[in-house]
């Protein structure tokens, strides 16, 4: 029994001062209370609507709507219009005369340039008919395209302010985890010491340890989120906000 307590001792000291040599060769990076420098939401907001592709497709899509009731407002123009003709080329002349005693024929051959030029106009009853209707649908097509861009607009606003608020409330959990790992490091620095001199058993020492590798893995996991929560805000923004974790 003493033999296999000595040796659960060695291979829990080897295995605690394994762990503690990888976490030393982790470092916390500090977090300050204003070290977060984001630009205020209103900056991040209009930077998102200018930089959204979805937004600037349904405006374009105004546009497009737009060109179609002005077409639909002078569609009735085709029915109204000029036609022209010219000809150039030998024009044959054929003629005949009776005089009652004798018949005469007479065959003429000449190079001649004509042309004709004239007006038309077209009354188709259904056009007549269904004008009313036509730009009344062209209308609520562009207030339609209108509402949908706006409605784009009030979603993207609504995303970015969660995205923001959860990057906010991602940077206050990182600096707890910070903190308790900072905590942590130290107290198991005095627990170590203390398990050396004798003072703290080995069941409080593997306990420490353990809660200490649990804050490292906290810290990490609240780090992994910020830094998506901040890439994924930055990537809808067009730009970089100042860096607060060196990688």
């Amino acid at each position: 029994m003493f033999l296999k307590f000595i040796c659960i001792v060695i291979f829990n000291c080897c295995f605690i001062n394994s762990i503690m040599a990888q976490t030393t060769e982790l470092e916390v990076t500090p977090i300050q209370k204003n070290e977060l420098n984001i630009p205020p939401i209103e900056v991040v907001i209009d930077s998102v609507l200018k930089n959204s592709a979805m937004l600037s497709f349904r405006k374009h899509h105004i546009g497009v709507k737009t060109s179609t009731l002005k077409s639909e407002r002078i569609f009735w123009t085709r029915n109204i219009g000029l036609q022209a003709d010219t000809r150039y080329g030998n024009l044959s002349n054929f003629a005949t005369s009776e005089d009652g005693v004798s018949n005469t024929a007479a065959f003429t051959t000449a190079r001649q340039f004509n042309y004709s030029a004239g007006v038309y106009l077209k009354f188709p009853v259904f056009d007549f008919f269904n004008r009313k209707n036509q730009i009344k649908l062209a209308k609520l097509e562009v207030e339609e395209a209108k509402s949908m861009a706006d409605f784009q607009e009030q979603e993207i606003r609504q995303t970015v302010i969660k995205l923001y608020q959860d990057l906010i409330l991602k940077y206050k959990l990182l600096r707890i985890k910070s903190q308790n790992l900072g905590n942590g490091r130290v107290n198991m620095e005095m627990v170590e010491k203390e398990f050396r001199n004798g003072v703290v058993p080995i069941s409080e020492y593997v306990r420490i340890t353990s809660m200490t590798s649990n804050m490292e893995s906290d810290y990490e996991l609240a780090k992994s989120n910020f830094l998506i929560a901040k890439q994924l805000l930055e990537d809808m923004a067009g730009f970089v906000f100042n860096k607060t974790l060196s990688n």
